[in-house]
């Protein structure tokens, strides 16, 4: 289940739809354990079962990138994960800036999953001046104001926005004019881009509140059936 979802602004010229580009990153991790058991090659029907989606929805995704597998064999892990890393990017080293060094921002730099899958944590940016100047993960946290000099020193594309609400459309304009063109937003707001720019929301709250929902539902299907 993915938290995240595009918000207006960003371009969709390319030809593989956005519906196919959120399911590559799950058939890229689902490969990727299949890679590291040893397998080979894996039929539609077990990389759609391991997906959760169904195998028509797999080949119809898969012949975006121009790979509908052997028939009677299935696809080759190796090189089907390699599509899908070239499709995504992921064979790029891209520099990421965290803008936002509270918690969760901590929790994101000390992620050791971005740099095996292509993302570089180039430059750590905040406000607090308890924060400016230390060490994390070897990243000098960097004063807010030197932002705009860290995105054209580290000639980031993507930057991720964890700081509170108030400060994240601000921050997001700041990127932007910096030259930035696609943003991953963890703060609680709706930002404004112009055309090009894509935004990715993250939202763990609404995602908490959903799952309240079915828990709430199931506790009344339960109670009732009890009664």
């Amino acid at each position: 289940m993915s938290t995240s979802r595009v918000e207006p602004g960003g371009s969709r010229s390319r030809g593989v739809p956005e519906a196919t580009v959120v399911r590559l990153p799950l058939y890229h991790r689902v490969l990727s354990a299949l890679r590291d058991r040893g397998t080979r090659v894996v039929s539609s029907e077990q990389l759609a079962a391991a997906a959760g989606v169904s195998p028509a929805m797999l080949r119809k995704d898969l012949s975006h990138l121009g790979s509908y597998g052997t028939r009677g064999v299935g696809y080759d892990v190796d090189y089907l994960a390699f599509q899908i890393s070239r499709e995504l990017g992921l064979t790029h080293d891209w520099a990421v800036v965290i803008v936002g060094i509270g918690n969760l921002g901590q929790a994101l730099a000390s992620y050791a999953g971005f740099a095996s899958r292509g993302f570089r944590v180039a430059a750590l940016i905040d406000d607090d001046p308890e924060l400016v100047g230390r060490q994390l993960q070897g990243c000098r946290i960097r004063p807010l104001a030197d932002l705009e000099d860290a995105v054209r020193a580290e000639h980031a594309a993507i930057g991720v926005i964890a700081t509170p609400g108030a400060a994240a459309q601000s921050v997001c304009d700041r990127l932007v004019a910096a030259g930035v063109t696609s943003i991953l937003n963890f703060a609680p707001v709706r930002l404004r881009v112009a055309e090009g720019v894509d935004v990715r929301k993250v939202d763990l709250a609404m995602e908490l509140q959903i799952l309240a929902f079915h828990e709430q539902r199931k506790a009344g299907l339960h109670s009732a059936v009890a009664g």
